[in-house]
């Protein structure tokens, strides 16, 4: 889902606005099978592969990480992935993501949230997926009066949640466009969107320790938005699975951390000074800066 809002709500500091979200990394009951899916359905190449590991992307820096353990379950009612989206760069490159999967017979929900286009589907673990374009030419999704209002270029209302209209999105291709084509490099991870267990609380985390400014939030919906540099949402935050949701067992599939990537290695010591003067443990290790937030969501701080 994609918000906007007039202006960004800003503290006395704010994560540098060149920042942004890399990889997600997913802990997976079988890494086979999740290449497979990812590299068929998805069209990401396999970038590496040691061991009970894996690295995929669009032939650049990783998107994904799958780390493989055994025993593992699904959890309902926890925190944790509600969906990372993947972003393409115009209207053809999502038309051929979403060509790929009709032609699979794979089960996806194609939307229309004006500002975006997008579909969203599940991998075969139960990990959520979005994957959009940009469609600000179309009009704006906004928060008024604590709740979510789109409006298109021509001042109509909509639902903001519309049946996607595939056909043109269609339309957008070429005759020797081939499903199978490797993505662009431009793809990229435009957002993550949490289950969180308290969503003021998250914001706290996230604005006022991390840095990101509040692009919206709403109580009625539980739900808030938060980027860096005037982006509609890097990160999304819910408690839809219940206020004071616990996170999953360790032997969960899903989310292990996600990325969040930092321009220089001054904006990155900015965050990691105000990190360790509130005292949140972290670990510093060869990828980055772990740590966790609130509600047990892992995220690495790097520089890019």
């Amino acid at each position: 889902m994609t918000i906007q809002t007039n202006s960004p709500v800003q503290k006395d500091f704010s994560i540098h606005p060149a920042t942004k979200m890399g990889h997600v990394s997913l802990t997976v009951a079988s890494l086979e099978n999740q290449i497979l899916f990812y590299e068929k359905a998805m069209g990401f190449k396999l970038h590496w592969r040691e061991g009970n590991k894996a690295g995929l992307g669009a032939g650049g820096a990783d998107l994904l990480r799958l780390t493989e353990e055994p025993n593992l379950k699904k959890y309902r009612g926890v925190t944790g992935l509600y969906h990372f989206a993947v972003l393409f760069p115009n209207r053809r490159e999502l038309a051929r993501a979403v060509a790929r999967l009709s032609a699979l017979k794979y089960r996806n929900h194609p939307t229309d949230h004006i500002m975006t286009k997008t579909t969203y589907l599940d991998d075969p673990e139960g990990n959520g997926i979005e994957l959009y374009c940009e469609s600000p030419e179309d009009g704006t999704f906004i928060i008024e009066n604590n709740d979510f209002v789109t409006r298109r270029t021509d001042g109509t209302l909509s639902s903001g949640r519309e049946s996607l209209d595939v056909e043109a999105l269609f339309s957008h291709l070429k005759e020797d466009d081939k499903l199978d084509d490797p993505l662009p490099l431009e793809t990229r991870v435009g957002h993550v969107h949490l289950h969180v267990r308290n969503v003021q609380e998250a914001v706290d985390f996230y604005h006022g320790m991390i840095g990101f400014d509040v692009m919206g939030m709403s109580s009625t919906f539980q739900a808030a938005f938060i980027s860096a540099g005037g982006y509609h949402h890097h990160l999304g935050l819910n408690a839809w699975q219940g206020e004071g949701a616990p996170p999953p067992q360790t032997d969960a599939v899903g989310l292990r951390y996600f990325t969040i990537d930092l321009p220089n290695q001054k904006a990155l010591d900015d965050v990691i000074e105000r990190i360790n003067k509130a005292g949140i443990p972290s670990n510093q290790i060869e990828e980055g800066l772990l740590l966790y937030d609130p509600s047990q969501n892992g995220v690495m701080l790097r520089t890019v």
